[in-house]
């Protein structure tokens, strides 16, 4: 399982570099490469810890993200996010390299960008650390005897993971100097925010206690907040 995650990851590294050059029309872009050599060693680093404390967990987040028990709104919004995570590559090669549409973004932001990445990683493995059903997709693992996440960071947020995601949004384009690629941080928001409120009406119709969960965490992403 640990090559299938090693050769996964090195297929979708080398298709982000594909849009991400191919957009900016040149290979020198420091920043790009930074921004895939992290990403690399921090999955592989992320994908090592789960292959040994919860593989059941790894295999469920190499599988396919389109599944027969996904509903048809979920296979959809895999779609969509699809899409917009290839055009949000694109966008950012055009405007940080191609066109420099944008304003050189400080390095001292950059820096903070590359951090925003690490953590929105290192934040991911308290999450699997708490919820060994964090699946890409939704839907009810009753043959791993699915049951309702409560610990570490769920006791705060009812979706810590998308939480995560949005440090990733705001880290990358500041990694790769593109004020074009941070403005669609709302947009990716909506998205996950959408998901979020239909993942949680499967769980609870079909997951014992995501009701009273719900009733005593408030929030779905961020405290005090939403």
């Amino acid at each position: 399982m640990v090559a299938r995650m090693i050769l996964q990851s090195l297929a979708w590294l080398g298709f982000m570099g594909v849009l991400l050059f191919g957009a900016a029309g040149t290979l020198a872009w420091p920043a790009a490469w930074w921004y895939l050599l992290e990403l690399a060693l921090l999955s592989l680093w992320l994908g090592l810890w789960l292959a040994r404390h919860d593989p059941a967990l790894l295999a469920e987040r190499l599988a396919p993200i389109v599944q027969a028990q996904q509903s048809r709104w979920d296979r959809l919004f895999m779609a969509v996010i699809g899409t917009l995570w290839v055009g949000w590559m694109i966008l950012m090669g055009f405007d940080a390299m191609r066109f420099r549409w944008s304003a050189p973004v400080p390095l001292w932001l950059a820096i903070v960008g590359a951090f925003c990445v690490m953590l929105c990683i290192v934040l991911c493995r308290s999450v699997f650390r708490a919820n060994s059903y964090a699946a890409p997709v939704v839907k009810i693992q009753a043959s791993r005897g699915h049951r309702v996440a409560d610990s570490g960071p769920y006791r705060y947020v009812r979706h810590p993971m998308y939480a995560d995601a949005l440090l990733f949004f705001i880290g990358t384009p500041l990694l790769l100097g593109s004020w074009w690629g941070l403005a669609a941080l709302p947009l990716m928001a909506y998205a996950f925010g959408w998901r979020a409120v239909r993942e949680e009406r499967v769980l609870a119709a079909q997951l014992d206690g995501y009701t009273d969960y719900m009733a005593r965490v408030r929030y779905r992403f961020v405290p005090y907040l939403w």
